[in-house]
């Protein structure tokens, strides 16, 4: 029996993201039960949303795929901006934030599995099982809406109850003009990114 992977069958994608959307699911259930933090800061982190996204997407991608739900979770360009999101958690975490909070034990295996592997492990399905048509270059603008939205939020909340769940954040230490930059530099690391991958999309389609 040929027991090759084979990323054109359904039945591969679907297993890829029911595992997927599973380790997800319990790395934030998980984290959700062992955290000091209130659910409502807890889900205040860019991270824990965006981990959040991919265990919902991939859920009704792959059990509900008739659905409006599963044909929006399932259209290139939604698959893309959450593949963004989850790169741009991954590397500003790894690159900025890793090692201001000591972890140890399973503290510190969650916070590798929605840091490191749980965004590389999507990445990977976006490049095996994403739709093979052209992004367009306005999708990159679309992109922007959920962080800008996420960062208002985060500010506005943040200037009320005086805590923010990032350092580069925080208003109260930094000032709003400084945070205010470290917000364009973070908008503008999304739309790169973005443009790089729609490029991405538009040689591969030329190639074919």
């Amino acid at each position: 029996m040929d027991r090759r992977f084979d990323a054109k069958n359904p039945s591969t994608q679907k297993l890829y993201a029911i595992i997927l959307a599973e380790l997800a699911w319990a790395s934030i259930g998980l984290q959700l039960y062992i955290t000091d933090l209130s659910a409502l800061n807890f889900f205040s982190y860019f991270t824990t949303l965006c981990n959040l996204l991919i265990a919902i997407s991939l859920t009704i991608s792959a059990l509900l795929p008739k659905t409006l739900a599963g044909n929006f979770f399932s259209s290139l360009s939604v698959k893309s901006a959450i593949a963004i999101y989850i790169f741009i958690v991954s590397l500003v975490y790894n690159l900025v934030l890793r090692g201001i909070w000591i972890l140890t034990g399973l503290a510190w295996l969650l916070d590798n599995m929605v840091h490191v592997v749980i965004p590389i492990l999507y990445i990977l399905y976006w490049f095996l099982f994403r739709p093979r048509r052209m992004l367009k270059w306005q999708d990159g603008i679309y992109w922007l809406i959920f962080p800008s939205l996420y960062l208002v939020y985060s500010l506005i909340r943040g200037s009320i109850i005086k805590w923010y769940p990032y350092p580069f954040l925080n208003a109260t230490k930094l000032g709003y003009e400084k945070v205010l930059l470290n917000i364009c530099l973070m908008l503008s690391v999304f739309l790169i990114a973005g443009l790089i991958l729609t490029s991405t999309t538009r040689l591969a389609k030329n190639k074919d």
